[in-house]
């Protein structure tokens, strides 16, 4: 185990119980852009629920004396660069949304514990052993098995979550390597900052460069003008404000606090909640082959967990021997 490596602080039940809160978050948030996607676009969406999050947060780290140099803090290269990751991984999941399951998404965009695992091994030092290679070959199977390549059921929406995942993963390592220190409230104000300015930027990119009419009217939630927004809508944003503060501290907490590669694992619960809401609000059941893609996926999250945990075991060994 390397010097840095020994150094980082570890609580891995704190951290195990900050990512399955995050998880669960993370699946509500989806059921809320899947049921209003049809109302505004995912531009409209971001740089508003931004709009309203920036100054949520910052009046509550007023109210707790918490708010000095945070903005220069939030943007410093290392959190921004950690926020640009997430913003890519949420709009390539969020663009999918409209088109496939949650679950069928969600197990897509699982696939970021084997980057993580591989990054972990070029970043952190963390060899990736044989029980981490076959993980990361079981992982590509279930997304193979997941998406179905080649057939009817195939569809490019889903190639979305997977392009996102690589970067949650690259999100992740920073956080952990880069962001060890960084406040919480600091990483949250520049994601949501980095969020909104995304959304803005699109938005006036479609105002000047208008797609064509077609294009608009088959995808009006990615290419779509901006709606009118009513009360229903302001307390929608409202909601997804809130949460989108609560996932950033969570996520960024839980990464902070514990090993990647075991943290990552602990994500696969959120496949079971979007199971659970794809059933109860969109009436979809998940067939066998996802079903079999899933447990794939999770059954290589399980085998990079057992080789990080063997690991840290091997070294525990080697440090009592050296003690003797």
């Amino acid at each position: 185990m390397s010097s840095y490596e020994a150094s980082r602080p570890e609580n891995i039940l704190r951290g195990v119980a900050l990512i399955i809160a995050a998880a669960l978050t993370i699946s509500i948030q989806d059921v809320v852009f899947k049921l209003f996607s049809s109302k505004m676009t995912l531009w409209q969406i971001f740089a508003l629920r931004g709009l309203l999050a920036i100054p949520m947060l910052l009046v509550f780290l007023w109210l707790q004396r918490m708010h000095r140099g945070v903005w220069r803090i939030a943007l410093g290269k290392w959190p921004i660069l950690r926020a640009v990751f997430i913003t890519t991984t949420f709009l390539a999941f969020y663009a999918a949304i409209p088109f496939v399951s949650l679950s069928t998404v969600g197990a897509a965009n699982y696939i970021a514990p084997i980057f993580v695992a591989l990054l972990s091994a070029y970043a952190i030092g963390e060899l990736v052993g044989p029980l981490g290679w076959l993980g990361v070959v079981l992982g590509f199977a279930g997304v193979i098995v997941l998406l179905q390549p080649g057939t009817d059921a195939f569809s490019l929406w889903s190639l979305l979550p997977i392009m996102g995942a690589a970067f949650y993963a690259l999100a992740h390592i920073t956080t952990r390597v880069k962001c060890q220190d960084t406040p919480l409230a600091a990483i949250s104000l520049s994601q949501n900052f980095v969020m909104m300015l995304a959304g803005i930027t699109v938005s006036v990119l479609l105002l000047g460069f208008a797609p064509r009419a077609g294009l608009i009217e088959e995808y009006p939630y990615l290419f779509g003008d901006w709606a009118v927004v009513g009360l229903v809508e302001i307390l929608v944003l409202l909601i997804l404000a809130g949460f989108t503060i609560l996932i950033s501290v969570l996520l960024a907490g839980a990464y902070q606090t514990a090993p990647p590669a075991i943290i990552s694992t602990f994500e696969y619960c959120y496949l079971v909640f979007v199971a659970i809401w794809d059933i109860l609000f969109f009436g979809i059941a998940p067939t066998v082959q996802s079903v079999t893609g899933m447990i794939l996926i999770v059954i290589a999250g399980l085998l990079v967990l057992r080789r990080r945990q063997g690991k840290v075991e091997k070294c525990g060994r080697e440090a009592k021997a050296d003690l003797g």
